[in-house]
C-alpha cells in the first residue's frame, strides 16, 4: 500500500469541510439512536448523517446519506448526499461503494462544480488499493487511468496537482513490477523474455527510479544473447544519463570483460 501524502489529506479535509458547510442551513439533529432508516424530513436526515460522520461513524453516515437520496431523490440535498456518501465510504475504506457513489453522482450531475472532486475521489479509491509488486497490478492500472483522467479534465486544479505526484509514484510501481518479472526471467535463463521487460521500462518508464537498472539489465541481456553492439548502445546511454551510478560501474566492467574490443559505429 502506498502511503497517503500530506497534500491528499489536506485536500480531503478541505473538500469535506466545504461540502458540509454548504449543507448547513438547518439545526443539528439529535443523536441517531439506531440504524433503522425510517422516513424523515430531508434536513433532519441529512444532519443525522453529518453528525455520524463528524463522530467518525463513517459506515452509518454513508448509509444515512444514501437514505437522503433514496427518500428525497429530487431534493437539492440528494446531490450533496451522493458525494458525501462517496466520501464517507472512502474514509471507511469501503472503496467499491465509494467509487459507485461517486460514479452515480457524475452520471446524474456531470457538470456540477464538485465533479472534479468526484473524479479525484474515484482515483484515490483505486490508489489506496495498490498492492506490492508481488501481486497482480490490475488496480494499479486502474489508478493510473483514473489519475490521468483527473489531470486531463481539470489540469489547473489542486486535484490535478496531487494527481500528478501520484502518477509518478504509480508509474514507478508499474516499472518495479516489470523489473521483478524481468529478473525472474533472467534467473530462469529466458533472456529474450527478460530483455522485453527491461526494454519496456526504458521506453515507457524512463523517468522512474528503475531506469538505470533497466539499462544495465539490457547490457547484461544483450551480451548473453551475443548482441555486443546492442549492449554497447545501452551502456552508452547509461553512461550519458547516470555516469556516477552503481549500474554504470557494473555495465562498464561487464563490457570490459565480455566485449573489450567492441566500439560504436
Amino acid at each position: 500500500m502506498i502511503a497517503r501524502s500530506p497534500l491528499k489529506l489536506a485536500i480531503l479535509a478541505a473538500a469535506s469541510t466545504a461540502m458540509l458547510l454548504t449543507a448547513g442551513c438547518g439545526g443539528r439533529a439529535g443523536k441517531v439512536r439506531d440504524t433503522a432508516f425510517v422516513a424523515r424530513d430531508v434536513e433532519t436526515l441529512y444532519n443525522a448523517a453529518k453528525d455520524r460522520l463528524d463522530r467518525g461513524d463513517t459506515q452509518v453516515a454513508a448509509a444515512l446519506f444514501d437514505e437522503v437520496e433514496r427518500q428525497h431523490p429530487y431534493s437539492p440535498w440528494a446531490r450533496r448526499a451522493q458525494l458525501m456518501s462517496a466520501f464517507s465510504y472512502y474514509v471507511a475504506k469501503d472503496y467499491t461503494k465509494s467509487i459507485q457513489s461517486a460514479q452515480r453522482f457524475l452520471s446524474i450531475h456531470p457538470g456540477n462544480r464538485d465533479a472534479p472532486y468526484a473524479y479525484y475521489l474515484i482515483a484515490l479509491c483505486y490508489y489506496e488499493q495498490i498492492s506490492d509488486v508481488d501481486r497482480d497490478q490490475k488496480i494499479t492500472g486502474q489508478a493510473l487511468t483514473a489519475l490521468t483522467e483527473v489531470v486531463r479534465r481539470y489540469p489547473n486544479t489542486r486535484y490535478a496537482a496531487d494527481a500528478r505526484v501520484k502518477l509518478d509514484l504509480v508509474n514507478d510501481h508499474l516499472a518495479g513490477k516489470e523489473m521483478q518479472i524481468g529478473r525472474y526471467y533472467e534467473r530462469s535463463g529466458r533472456w529474450l523474455a527478460a530483455s522485453l521487460r527491461f526494454r519496456n521500462v526504458i521506453e515507457n518508464y524512463q523517468t522512474t527510479s528503475h531506469a538505470p537498472e533497466a539499462l544495465f539489465r539490457m547490457v547484461e541481456s544483450s551480451l548473453t544473447l551475443g548482441m555486443q553492439e546492442e549492449a554497447l548502445k545501452y551502456a552508452a546511454v547509461l553512461g550519458n544519463n547516470y555516469p556516477g551510478s552503481e549500474w554504470y560501474d557494473k555495465a562498464y566492467k561487464l563490457m570490459g570483460k565480455h566485449a573489450p574490443g567492441v566500439t560504436a559505429k
